[in-house]
């Protein structure tokens, strides 16, 4: 079952695709085998607006991080383009070499591929997945993924290159939960680090993974460099090296690929697409997407978690300002054509998806009259409402590095004004956001999601167990156990018209819960230097198969044939 469907592009997008950038090759996939192309070589610099915050998979928690982490590591198996969820049908070994299932389906064994090496030399075993199991799922690492693999019982190491996922019951993604959902990491590494203290290790800045990359170095605020790895198992990467760039902002990070500083960038603003058409180096690369972005709400008072927000605490008021909220009017404004309005907590791509749902529609009149029965009125008419002395104001934070979400602040901050509540605009840089959101000091924060494939991960930032997290990404502590429940049922499901009605009720359930005001999702359009060949692109990670990117040896700059440094120890 295919797990997502392409974006609908819009005429005028089509049309400024175009004109922008002619000769778009989206599909290429690289030179035949034999050519100049399959000369490994070449540097790849990804220009990016924000730093990673960890480079550790348990705590990851931005866009950034996540693809270096999935890079410099490995998976058990990846899925294939289609991003089946169900079964290990179209799935591919990465540390793994092969993999049974049990005859009554409740276990499945995996083989670490036996020429699988650590990037210091010393071999995976599968008392690595052991240990990252363990580590994961341990309260004291308080990892947001978490979540994601409570439906597995246990894993226990057969032999030394033998690990068995055990499981309370039979679902339909009990191999998706144990190939995807965990990258696997260095026992004799990370072993010797109190569980409670691994984030503050230093040892999780320098990551020794066993991915077809290796960490050089991570100069904070500035570049992340990785390097080959030479003697994988699987074969080594076609590039060379790998750099991530990283800007203050948007902007400053698409001048780097318009000044030839940078050969990629993952996502193109509608001018940015048009200033394209001034350089025939580059062109754009179009892909599904399963990105979002939403307003979160605090249901916590910043100063005392235990109580609940003086404004944000009423469902009433949340639903309220959604009513004032011109989704589809903000959406035009920024994107043009390259937006998509929300249908709520999930995206369209994901195969399960019910997109018939009708979210909370437009009508500031009704958002006034709501507001009036919930006690917040205008009663010195200086247009802010208040209620027992206390005014509804409140402050909406963004990180300084989204253009696109700044932006919406904005929007919104008028819409708001126009039902009667006071709005304060914040923007910082990604890590001071970030933090500002994990620590619950905020009222309002406009946050957004790159989401996996199933839709059963919502568990991660919406669910009960996520609310008790105080590391995890449910920011605001929605929690509701009756959704939980309900995603339960959707996820047991092995029919998958009845996974998608009861993932429709829990969606249902937490739109009427307003914990979010779901904004828009993004269609993808990246930017790319013509001389870099991409293969492999998903939906989930149109980093997936960076290791078989190439760069033809007769396209090669400068930067191509600096070649492979020393690793940093």
């Amino acid at each position: 079952m295919s797990s997502y469907q392409s974006n609908r592009l819009l005429p005028a997008f089509l049309a400024l695709i175009a004109l922008g950038c002619q000769g778009d090759d989206t599909n290429r996939q690289g030179p035949a085998a034999g050519s100049a192309a399959e000369t490994a070589g070449g540097t790849m610099v990804i220009t990016v607006g924000a730093d990673a915050d960890f480079l550790l998979p348990p705590f990851v928690g931005t866009v950034q991080g996540n693809q270096i982490a999935d890079i410099v590591y490995e998976r058990l198996a990846e899925p294939g383009p289609a991003l089946n969820t169900v079964g290990d049908d179209g799935f591919t070994g990465e540390l793994a070499e092969k993999w049974t299932w049990s005859t009554d389906s409740l276990s499945i064994a995996f083989a670490v591929h036996p020429r699988a090496r650590w990037h210091d030399g010393r071999p995976v075993t599968a008392r690595d997945v052991v240990f990252t199991y363990d580590l994961t799922s341990d309260p004291a690492t308080a990892s947001a993924d978490a979540p994601l693999l409570s439906q597995m019982d246990s894993v226990t190491a057969r032999d030394s290159m033998t690990a068995v996922f055990w499981y309370k019951k039979r679902y339909p993604e009990q191999f998706f939960d144990a190939a995807y959902q965990m990258r696997i990491l260095p026992e004799h590494i990370l072993s010797g680090v109190k569980l409670s203290e691994l984030r503050k290790s230093e040892l999780i800045r320098s990551p020794v993974g066993s991915g077809r990359f290796r960490f050089v170095r991570w100069v904070p605020g500035s570049l992340v460099e990785l390097v080959a790895d030479t003697a994988h198992h699987r074969g080594r990467a076609k590039l060379d090296r790998l750099i991530w760039t990283i800007s203050p902002d948007y902007n400053a990070s698409a001048a780097k690929l318009f000044a030839g500083e940078a050969d990629y960038i993952e996502y193109l603003a509608g001018d940015k697409i048009a200033e394209m058409a001034k350089y025939p180096r580059l062109r754009t690369l179009t892909s599904p997407s399963l990105d979002h972005a939403y307003l979160h709400f605090n249901l916590r008072d910043q100063n005392n978690r235990n109580r609940p927000h003086p404004i944000f605490g009423d469902a009433g008021v949340r639903r309220a300002l959604t009513m004032a909220v011109d989704r589809k009017g903000a959406v035009e404004n920024i994107f043009d054509s390259l937006g998509l309005v929300s249908k709520g907590p999930m995206v369209r791509s994901q195969g399960l998806a019910d997109t018939t749902i009708t979210p909370i529609a437009y009508d500031p009149d009704g958002a006034r009259r709501l507001l009036d029965s919930l006690g917040w009125k205008d009663s010195n008419n200086d247009g802010v409402r208040e209620k027992n002395g206390k005014l509804l104001s409140f402050t909406i934070g963004a990180p300084s590095s989204s253009s696109n979400r700044v932006r919406m602040a904005v929007l919104l901050q008028n819409m708001f004004k126009q039902v009667g509540a006071q709005v304060e605009l914040s923007n910082n840089e990604m890590t001071t956001w970030m933090e500002g959101m994990q620590s619950g000091k905020f009222d309002a924060g406009m946050n957004a999601a790159h989401l996996d494939p199933s839709p059963a991960s919502i568990r991660q930032s919406w669910s009960a167990e996520s609310a008790r997290n105080p590391k995890s990404r449910n920011f605001g502590r929605y929690a509701n156990s009756a959704f939980d429940a309900l995603i339960d049922s959707a996820s047991a499901q092995m029919n998958p018209v009845n996974a998608r009605r009861f993932y429709r009720q829990a969606h249902e359930m937490m739109m009427k819960d307003v914990p979010a005001i779901w904004l828009y999702e993004l269609v993808s359009v990246a930017g790319i230097d013509r001389r870099i060949q991409p293969v492999g692109i998903r939906a989930d990670a149109w980093w997936a198969g960076i290791a078989d990117w190439s760069i033809r040896a007769d396209q090669r700059i400068a930067r191509d044939s600096i070649g492979l440094r020393p690793v940093a120890r």
